[in-house]
């Protein structure tokens, strides 16, 4: 390669690459290939990169050819710019040297750096700014000369165009990509707005929800968990979590999820082991979980639940502020599927416990009017006959009448189960004393009851929404029932009482106990907080085998309705 000019082979070389250069879009793939071709056409054996900082007051990134792995990691810290490699960032002009160690801005190199020689500079102009510098070092036989220069000079001027070329497409592909992942935020919105329209079972809305949010954030597993007495259930999930992990409740107080939940405000976890405050593997999440990304449900202002997405497949393991802003946007209108959802299921349940309670009507109604009345008629019968004086009668009769008074007994009973008609008449104190009074008397249980409902200055007892003094007996009642039927308790505590807004409600016993989470539908749990949920209330059943059951109620006294006042 001589001294003088470009020769025809260069020159040749140097459009070819022009070419590919300025067609290459991807940025790496330019810069390695610059440096490639740099060496190839100076002969040099070390060529790099610097690329400078946004203000170009030193290198931000420093691109080597020429040097294995292990030596730059012997070699430590890459250059900032100090030194000659500073030169050209004070004065970008390209700079020749036959030995850069004696130039007197020379900072020499680290103990492990290869020697260096010859030396050759030119800079990266894009739009006339500069981009950073193209350095050439070791050109075996000699120096650079004057035509080695002109064709890193030349070549820096097609990386100029290929750099600004490849960052516009760049720019480019990222707004496209934002717009696509905007277009998918509407689709997964769309989806459950339509879920709102058309879909009012609640799993289901659960399940479009997770698989559409995982779907939209690119997640390896995400959970979605309900508010429900004072825990987080899981209600949906998708990816890599544990088939069994519905149903599980998670603590809300001292964890991240609750400080999600209280404040309303998503939170993006870079250490989930250190940060989030129970384990990954508690929610079901199968793989290790490295960061994770939780934003709330919240309709109007009131929390139901979270969404907690784990390590992003793409691009992560961590979430990015445009996940977090996708995902808020998309449980705004998940939220609304739920509360939506769970408002027809409660329409649901309460339209049947309506149902029941016009039904258990119906039949105290019948079985008052008819069967005892009927009863009576031929208990009154049968009592004439007995002064009839015939002896094989008079036994016959005797034993029809003890009978009949015990049948009538039984309906009496019944019907004080269906429809006590204290409640209705006196109110819920009285009704609770008889009820008390009826598990002594019939299940053998030994009841200490203690009644403290709210009195007015005159004495009289004041009345509450009928519906709520129905939730409060049947609680009671399923409670007393349990006892003795499943728990086979001796002794019970019974304590109702009115405290400041609410209505609480306690039954201990002494019985054998049972594990909740095992508990089969004769129990009537499920019921019981069923009730006491849809009257804005909170249940907890305490219970192990061998220690005794405790079910502690809290509801709301006032409800939808004003107290309504009663004669004593």
């Amino acid at each position: 390669m001589g001294s003088g000019a470009l020769d025809e082979r260069r020159l040749t070389r140097l459009i070819d690459v022009g070419r590919t250069l300025v067609a290459e879009l991807d940025l790496e793939t330019v810069l390695r290939r610059v440096l490639e071709v740099a060496r190839e056409l100076t002969g040099a054996r070390y060529a790099a990169l610097g690329i400078l900082n946004e203000d170009r007051s030193e290198l931000e990134r420093f691109i080597t050819l020429g040097i294995d792995e292990s030596a730059r990691e012997r070699i430590g810290h890459l250059p900032r710019g100090r030194g000659v490699l500073g030169l050209l960032i004070e004065d970008p002009r390209p700079l020749r040297l036959a030995d850069v160690g004696e130039h007197p801005r020379s900072y020499g190199f680290p103990p492990a750096h290869p020697p260096m020689h010859s030396f050759l500079g030119v800079p990266v102009l894009i739009r006339g700014q500069a981009y950073g510098n193209l350095y050439l070092t070791e050109k075996p036989g000699g120096g650079f000369d004057e035509a080695d220069e002109q064709s890193a000079v030349t070549l820096a001027g097609w990386a100029g165009i290929a750099i600004e070329n490849a960052r516009l497409y760049g720019d480019a592909e990222r707004r496209r990509a934002e717009l696509e992942r905007a277009v998918q935020s509407l689709e997964a919105t769309t989806e459950i707005a339509r879920a709102v329209g058309g879909e009012t079972d609640l799993d289901r809305v659960l399940e479009t929800i997770v698989k559409r949010a995982r779907a939209l954030v690119e997640a390896r597993s995400l959970v979605l968990m309900l508010e429900q007495d004072d825990a987080l259930v899981i209600g949906a999930t998708a990816g890599e979590v544990d088939r069994d992990a519905r149903g599980r409740r998670i603590p809300i107080e001292g964890s991240t999820s609750g400080q999600v939940l209280e404040s309303l405000r998503a939170e993006r976890v870079a250490d989930v082991r250190t940060r989030l405050g129970i384990v990954p593997t508690e929610l079901g999440v199968e793989a290790e979980a490295e960061a994770a990304m939780l934003v709330p449900l919240a309709f109007r202002g009131r929390p139901l639940g979270l969404i907690a997405s784990f390590d992003r497949l793409e691009g992560g393991p961590g979430f990015s502020a445009e996940d977090e802003r996708l995902l808020l946007a998309f449980a705004a209108s998940a939220a609304t599927a739920v509360a939506t959802a769970k408002s027809v299921s409660e329409d649901r349940v309460r339209d049947g416990i309506e149902a029941s309670e016009r039904e258990r009507g119906r039949w105290a109604r019948e079985l008052h009017d008819e069967t005892l009345q009927a009863l009576g008629a031929m208990r009154m019968l049968l009592a004439s006959a007995l002064r009839s004086g015939e002896r094989e009668r008079e036994q016959a009769l005797r034993d029809a009448v003890a009978q009949l008074g015990t049948e009538v007994d039984k309906l009496r009973a019944l019907i004080t189960e269906l429809r006590p008609a204290a409640l209705d008449q006196i109110g819920l104190a009285p009704a609770i004393e008889a009820l008390a009074l009826h598990a002594e008397k019939t299940q053998g249980l030994d009841v200490a009851a203690d009644i403290d409902l709210r009195f007015d200055a005159d004495g009289a007892a004041e009345r509450l929404d009928p519906e709520l003094e129905n939730t409060v007996y049947r609680v009671v009642q399923e409670a007393l029932t349990n006892a003795a039927k499943h728990s086979r308790a001796e002794h019970v505590r019974l304590r109702v009482a009115a405290v400041g807004a609410m209505i609480e409600v306690e039954v201990t016993d002494d019985g054998v106990g049972f594990d909740p989470q095992e508990a089969g539908p004769g129990f009537g749990l499920v019921g019981m907080r069923e009730r006491v949920q849809l009257a804005g209330g909170r249940i907890e059943i305490s219970s192990s085998p061998g220690s005794g059951t405790t079910l502690a109620a809290a509801i709301p006294a006032g409800g939808e309705a004003e107290p309504r006042r009663g004669a004593a």
